[in-house]
């Protein structure tokens, strides 16, 4: 317990008594004002006023009632007035990124099937940082959606907390390796990296090299990664190089890494992308620089985006269901779907487009 909470009001001359956190409770009670009001030893009137930021409050005060808040896990309701007790019409979505083309498409399943039940999606975007995405849906569910939709299953332990105990509908999407907190849409990335090597060393190729972009903060792509080079270390095969960029993703990145690797003494036979916009980027230099694809360097990308159709040569790529996958998560918090308490995941079948560039 924080020192500002041990210490004493003025108009309440006796050390506040600490209670159990609900989130640490066998029923998983949801934790109230009046909690935090006892926890910090103020009166229900004060936490209101905190909250809402109204009116004069010393910083001791706010700190009091910040740090209670935060150790049981509680969420301000800023429906909390007119619309009290009334069916929400929100639901909250946190998404990693909406200049890639991957979550503007998950996106629109989401917004479609949303709307189909009279339910407002209301999102942020987290850039990759878990601090970021704990912000914002803390923030969302402030205002008490039906249900909220995040990216992926990696999540801050106090995010993943509060979450358990928010008795809403949580759907985690675009991976199943590892433990949903609720629901979880999307596909194995193991699985996918893995299947991609195989289908790469069938082709005969046995040196690799990959390009990759923020494995700190895209921890799906590196799940992919890591299944592709033990896959193909495990056939006898190599992986002579790599290119791992801080910049985010796109095709100029994907462009200057692809120079770089064949620039380089060891040149690969075939090189692996963790998306389509790096393995574009990667078609866009052998063109240029008249390098044969796939005679003297194959490529593979990841998506399976429908911009591919327009190159001058079709990329190998892994088709993965964005659309579907919103839609799925979609349905599911706004209740036109019911939960599997068996499995608590909804897998679904990804498949490896044979281009011309490999």
């Amino acid at each position: 317990m924080s020192s500002h909470v041990k210490k004493s009001m003025s108009n309440n001359s006796k050390t506040p008594k600490k209670i159990t956190s609900p989130l640490g409770s066998k029923d998983k009670r949801i934790p109230t004002m009046t909690d935090v009001a006892k926890l910090a030893g103020v009166s229900q009137m004060t936490v209101s006023r905190v909250m809402r930021k109204s009116g004069y409050l010393s910083d001791d005060i706010v700190s009091r009632v910040h740090d209670a808040s935060e150790q049981l896990g509680y969420v301000h309701n800023r429906l909390a007035g007119g619309l009290a007790g009334a069916d929400s019409s929100l639901i909250g979505v946190v998404l990693p990124n909406l200049q890639n083309r991957v979550f503007s498409e998950v996106l629109s399943g989401i917004v479609g099937a949303a709307s189909d039940n009279g339910v407002q999606p209301v999102f942020g975007v987290s850039d990759y940082s878990q601090t970021t995405e704990s912000t914002l849906a803390l923030d969302l569910l402030a205002w008490r959606p039906q249900g909220l939709i995040l990216s992926g299953i990696e999540h801050s332990k106090k995010l993943r907390e509060t979450l358990a105990s928010s008795n809403i509908r949580i759907a985690e999407i675009m991976d199943t390796d590892g433990p949903p907190i609720d629901t979880c849409f999307g596909f194995s990335h193991r699985l996918a990296g893995k299947e991609m090597a195989i289908h790469l060393l069938e082709k005969g190729y046995r040196k690799f090299a990959y390009v990759g972009s923020q494995h700190a903060l895209d921890l799906r792509a590196k799940k992919r990664y890591k299944s592709f080079s033990k896959t193909i270390q495990a056939e006898g095969a190599q992986l002579v190089t790599q290119r791992i960029t801080e910049h985010p993703s796109s095709t100029l990145v994907g462009r200057e890494c692809t120079e770089s690797i064949l620039n380089g003494d060891d040149k690969p036979e075939v090189i692996y992308y963790a998306n389509d916009d790096l393995a574009a980027g990667g078609l866009m230099h052998c063109l240029a620089k008249q390098i044969t694809v796939p005679e003297q360097v194959a490529l593979a990308g990841f998506n399976g985006l429908t911009f591919l159709e327009a190159l001058p040569q079709r990329i190998t790529t892994t088709r993965t269901p964005r659309f579907e996958i919103g839609t799925a998560a979609a349905r599911f918090v706004t209740g036109q779907t019911t939960r599997d308490s068996k499995s608590k995941k909804q897998v679904f079948d990804v498949s490896i487009i044979a281009g011309e560039t490999s």
